[in-house]
């Protein structure tokens, strides 16, 4: 993990003006940037709409906020001018002398690290309550959720998540029993946290355009059900619906003592995983707890 703090470029203007700053297309151009389909970038170009995300999670002023991979630093400039106190970890070196311009246009106020997100302990890095707020790279955004709602401490150091996902993944996040949609992520997300739909994004706001539509997950923490491990409740939802269209008697048959703790529940061998709701899925895993 290397720190990024100090780039050799002259400052926006003798106060950081933020106000000063070229348009981000130019800004682009004059670095030679352009967006990785390997590392799964698409850069916003649209300051209104990045405001508008920046504003989700409420009031920034002078709160913590973690970016994954701002690349150029669209809603990197966004989150700032909202009064953000921002710690960006971006692993295209590439991106690094553009962000450096923020960190001099706005003294204080951004870090850059430079490495790989999915390597460290944001918690650690932080040091304090903090919200994250990304357009996280499509390869690799449903890994960083996963672990961002892991672990048995609770609540979590995060205050709330706010994340651009292809709307396809977003749905899921989101999704209710009963449809395909519904799944290990809907029962992760939900279970200790409300998850909601917060914003749908054209795939024409992005350069270049990607094949999907994209939209905005906002999940703020809530109370932790008592007696529940959450290895168990991951190991139980991967087992549900790695099988998806067998009955839970199939599904579940590897799972130690899922199909008598189902009997003692009175669940249904014969319905499938997607036919629970989260707090089926939670007594289950209370059960094997």
């Amino acid at each position: 993990m290397k720190r990024v703090s100090k780039l050799t470029l002259k400052p926006m203007s003798e106060h950081g003006d933020a106000a000063e700053l070229p348009p981000l297309r130019d800004v682009i151009a004059r670095h030679g940037l352009s967006a990785s389909k390997a590392l799964g970038q698409n850069f916003l170009f649209d300051q209104q709409l990045l405001d508008r995300i920046a504003a989700i999670p409420g009031d920034l002023t002078d709160k913590a906020v973690l970016e994954i991979g701002p690349g150029p630093g669209g809603l990197t400039r966004a989150l700032l001018r909202a009064g953000a106190r921002v710690t960006a970890i971006e692993m295209d070196t590439r991106c690094l002398p553009a962000l450096a311009e923020l960190e001099e246009a706005f003294p204080g106020k951004l870090t850059v690290i430079e490495g790989d997100a999915m390597k460290m302990d944001h918690g650690e890095i932080m040091g304090e309550p903090f919200a994250v707020v990304a357009n996280l790279p499509y390869n690799v955004g449903t890994a960083l959720l996963v672990n961002w709602l892991g672990g048995q401490q609770w609540p979590p150091q995060w205050t709330s998540l706010t994340l651009m996902f292809q709307q396809e993944v977003a749905k899921r996040i989101v999704s209710v029993p009963g449809g395909s949609a519904f799944g290990r992520l809907a029962v992760l997300a939900q279970w200790r946290s409300a998850a909601k739909l917060a914003m749908k994004v054209h795939r024409s706001a992005f350069t270049p355009p990607p094949k999907v539509m994209s939209a905005i997950v906002h999940i703020i923490p809530d109370v932790m059900p008592t007696g529940v491990r959450v290895d168990v409740l991951e190991r139980l939802t991967a087992a549900a619906f790695g099988q998806r269209r067998k009955m839970l008697r199939q599904s579940l048959k590897g799972v130690p003592g899922a199909l008598d703790a189902m009997a003692d529940l009175q669940i249904e061998e014969t319905r499938r995983a997607e036919t629970l709701d989260v707090s089926e899925f939670v007594a289950l895993a209370k059960a094997l707890s």
